[in-house]
């Protein structure tokens, strides 16, 4: 009998297994596809030569995660690289904002809303030490409740009322807006100005990184390491029924609800089904890859040391479309995030090509083509952008979940992340489930969303605890 048995690749599967496998077991990975990697993965998806990453593509909780930090990773060939500034968000009067590593200098740029950056952003700079346990682990007695209920105050608010309270300047509330965007939500709910904070302060405590080579160069690094334990990685091995699993102490699933019931449900009590069943997922997105035969011309060149790019304007801008997608609509101006890795890593491109990625957030599973609305959205800041494309991939929210069948309809969170959602994820038991021995460790579980893999590290942590006290017990 195998001691562990992990379904799913993506990087809270290998983040478990290592964890398992450091413990002394003796653990299998079993990887529907042929390629390790779940949402961190790379491939050619336009020409030779071009290396695209297919889902996550900058990583500010990759390097800011407190289990990838004690793992020699980058003796496994994990490099990461730093663009010049975090992130840029371009005007239509060819002005910018950019969010530089250095909160000095991001605040000094922002004029008279830089004290109130300090005053929100720098704070939590300045208190991440106290906040990390309790932004990225599972709901629990805070370690430092002063330090989180400074900072919880702030974060349970929506981002358009921060930002409309303590920010003058409309670029600064555009700028906060996009950081906050990326949480898949209506920028008028609570708990969007968190994503704001969170992000918006870890560009400047770890910054927002790329992996050299592109995002598999993360899975490499974990499934080497993997390997020096012990740990064995079956890939194009889907599994249909946990039945079918090998004999094993402890089952650890890195899956959304969806995908869990289908091989699992079986085996749940009703209830439980149910809760899985009422699970929500949000809204999807619809993703372009290009292959350029020259940087992207930004109407502002300041725009090109960015390695993220917030394309949508003012924050009413980026809020209304944020709110559109939410209630099932698709908007002609589009909030689009954007990555331009080749210009701070060349080795993703031949000599004097470059890659963008890009993506704008849809209604779950939409069928809509949103490629010429993103495309203008880029020459809206970046005239001439189109004359630039070698080739283009194109993945809408189906192409999405067919990637990964976590992502439900596009859904590249995982799952809702609002009030209702938040502390029960996928339900109150979070990582545990009423069958003995078998854990779910996805990104559907705390802390959520984010290449960190510390769903994998916690559920892995309550499995060994749990196995450990039943034997206890026996004894």
């Amino acid at each position: 009998m195998l001691d562990a048995v992990v379904v799913g690749s993506g990087p809270n599967g290998l983040s478990a297994a290592i964890v398992l496998a450091q413990a002394g077991c003796r653990v299998v990975v079993f990887e529907a596809n042929q390629t390790i990697g779940g949402g961190v993965r790379s491939a050619e998806l336009t020409l030779p030569g071009f290396t695209h990453d297919i889902c996550s593509a900058v990583h500010p909780l990759g390097i800011a995660s407190p289990f990838w930090r004690t793992l020699p990773l980058a003796a496994h060939g994990l490099e990461w690289v730093e663009p010049s500034a975090m992130i840029g968000h371009p005007f239509d009067d060819g002005g910018a904002v950019l969010v530089e590593r250095s909160l000095d200098i991001t605040a000094e740029a922002l004029g008279r809303d830089g004290a109130a950056y300090r005053r929100t952003i720098g704070v939590a700079v300045e208190s991440w030490p106290r906040l990390e346990r309790a932004v990225l682990g599972p709901p629990a007695f805070p370690r430092h409740p002063l330090s989180l209920a400074r900072f919880g105050l702030q974060a349970l608010r929506s981002a358009e009322g921060l930002a409309n309270s303590i920010f003058k300047e409309g670029r600064t509330k555009a700028m906060f807006a996009g950081i906050a965007g990326h949480g898949m939500l209506p920028l008028d709910r609570a708990l969007t100005a968190g994503v704001g904070l969170t992000l918006g302060a870890l560009c400047h405590v770890a910054g927002w990184p790329i992996p050299r080579g592109g995002a598999q160069r993360i899975t490499d690094a974990l499934v080497a390491f993997l390997r020096t334990l012990g740990g064995e990685v079956v890939v194009d091995s889907r599994v249909t029924n946990i039945d079918d699993l090998p004999p094993a102490k402890i089952i650890l699933c890195d899956l959304s609800p969806k995908p869990l019931l289908r091989i699992a449900g079986h085996r749940f009590p009703f209830a439980y089904r149910r809760s899985l069943e009422r699970y929500r997922y949000g809204m999807g997105v619809f993703k372009v890859d290009w292959a350029l035969a020259e940087p992207i011309p930004w109407k502002n060149e300041q725009c090109r040391r960015a390695g993220t790019l917030h394309l949508g304007g003012t924050m009413e801008e980026i809020a209304a479309s944020e709110h559109d997608a939410w209630e099932g609509r698709v908007v002609d101006r589009p909030f689009v995030l954007l990555s331009q890795p080749s210009v701070f890593d060349p080795s993703r491109a031949p000599a004097g090509r470059h890659v963008a990625w890009a993506y704008s957030h849809v209604p779950g599973a939409s069928t809509i083509d949103m490629l010429d609305r993103i495309e203008q959205q880029i020459e809206r800041f970046a005239p001439g952008f189109r004359d630039c494309v070698l080739a283009r991939s194109i993945m809408t929210p189906a192409d999405v979940e067919a990637h990964n069948a976590n992502l439900v309809g596009g859904d590249i969170a995982g799952g809702v992340t609002d009030l209702r959602q938040f502390f029960t994820r996928p339900t109150w038991h979070n990582y545990a489930t009423p069958v003995k021995g078998l854990y779910i460790c996805s990104a559907s579980t705390p802390p959520g969303v984010g290449v960190h893999g510390m769903c994998g590290y916690y559920a892995a942590t309550l499995a060994l605890k749990q196995i450990a006290a039943g034997a206890s017990r026996r004894t």
